[in-house]
């Protein structure tokens, strides 16, 4: 458990006058500005029967409130509703036998997928559920599944009374090790990529090791390519461990595979709790790295491309890139490109043929973060840098070189 401080980073000065640059006014001198701090808590577990010999570690982070039982909604992504087919009974029996603590309102399931995100009939039937159980601030929503389905809950969780509480968990290695540890949520809107979202703490979030077990194998080495990501930016050491267990990832070991997971999420956790910019206010969004061409592509593709595999991609391409321009040593970039395949990512897409498509997803990077375009490279593993142009030649040739196999 993680405390995370949010501080404002507009000054606390008194100003004895603000002048309205564009009107050519000048404001009261009574007009001051200040400085304030919201503090959360960031409470991450690591579990490997929650609905079983450990459901008391859930049980016990739906606290009451005041003399009133919380009530406690679940939603469950249908595809690991099929994989496990025990678990809706399983997570009813959890609440009924919860009586005393807490309050049902309902076991439900919702697509899987970004179908969840690209449509938002899905959000309003969320919105509606919330809104027929009369849920209020003190109740709980718990979101079980992949990260598409834990980014439409979180965002129904955020905006229904401003804010109604969330227990995440996810069911993919991609989103244990990355995204189901954020404080993101979001659908898809316009035809772009978590267009429309909030950022929102969420209560908690159990990485429960039981609920990977009907992943398919696609899906289970997908989740993998963010643990890479981070690690290249954070971690040298991490890095040469995924590097030594890739081919054992990829089989499913979980005695490397676990661990592999559990440290991303720990390194995804310090840099949103420590690094000072939790609800991306500033220029830099390094933990999208890879991330500006990873979203293109699955708009390109009309989201059937996983988000794990365009991730790959795109990692792949900024690095290869950063070899290009920006001094990482041409070892290292074949060394993540090695890596990555090893683990059973697939390193091209139709998508790459058209960059000038491609390229259009630099603005929209641009635009979602605002500012002035910033994206992060590599100089050397655990040396990210921020940039603010792209050399488009060097680029379209670091595509080519992914798309073709030719690193």
């Amino acid at each position: 458990m993680t405390r995370l401080t949010v501080a404002p980073s507009w000054s606390a000065s008194l100003e004895p006058a603000l002048i309205d640059k564009a009107a050519g006014s000048t404001f009261p001198a009574h007009a001051s500005t200040r400085r304030f701090e919201v503090p959360f808590v960031h409470r991450l577990y690591f579990t490997q029967d929650i609905f079983g010999c450990e459901r008391t570690v859930l049980a016990e982070l739906l606290e009451p409130s005041a003399d009133r039982l919380p009530k406690v909604q679940v939603w469950i992504d249908d595809q690991v509703a099929a994989a496990l087919p025990k678990l809706i009974d399983t997570v009813a029996r959890f609440l009924d036998e919860q009586g005393e603590r807490l309050r049902p309102a309902g076991v439900e399931t919702i697509p899987g997928g970004e179908v969840v995100k690209n449509d938002w009939k899905y959000v309003e039937r969320l919105l509606q559920a919330i809104h027929d159980a009369d849920l209020d601030r003190r109740s709980y929503l718990v979101a079980v599944g992949g990260g598409a389905v834990l980014d439409a809950v979180g965002f129904a969780a955020a905006t229904a009374h401003r804010g109604i509480r969330l227990v995440r968990l996810p069911t993919t290695t991609l989103a244990q090790a990355d995204s189901g540890v954020g404080v993101k949520n979001a659908v898809n809107k316009f035809g772009k990529k978590n267009w429309l979202g909030t950022f929102a703490v969420p209560w908690a979030i159990i990485n429960d090791s039981g609920l990977l077990a009907g992943l398919p194998d696609r899906a289970f080495v997908a989740g993998f390519s963010e643990a890479v990501k981070v690690a290249l930016l954070k971690s040298p050491e991490e890095f040469a461990r995924l590097r030594r267990h890739a081919s054992r990832i990829k089989a499913r070991d979980l005695s490397v595979a676990l661990p592999a997971i559990r440290a991303s999420a720990e390194l995804h956790r310090a840099h949103i709790t420590q690094g000072g910019d939790p609800f991306e206010a500033l220029e830099a969004r390094p933990l999208d790295f890879g991330h500006w061409s990873a979203h293109r592509m699955e708009a390109l593709s009309h989201f059937e491309l996983p988000h794990g595999e365009a991730v790959a991609i795109g990692v792949a391409i900024d690095t290869l890139y950063s070899s290009m321009v920006h001094g990482l040593p041409e070892s290292s970039a074949a060394a993540v490109v090695e890596t990555l395949r090893a683990l059973g990512l697939p390193l091209d897409h139709p998508t790459l043929r058209d960059p000038h498509a491609l390229f259009e997803g630099l603005e929209e990077f641009r635009q979602h973060l605002g500012g002035r375009l910033t994206l992060t490279m590599l100089r050397d593993v655990g040396d990210p840098i921020e940039v603010h142009e792209i050399d488009k030649t060097a680029m379209r040739a670091a595509i080519e070189k992914v798309s073709r196999g030719l690193i």
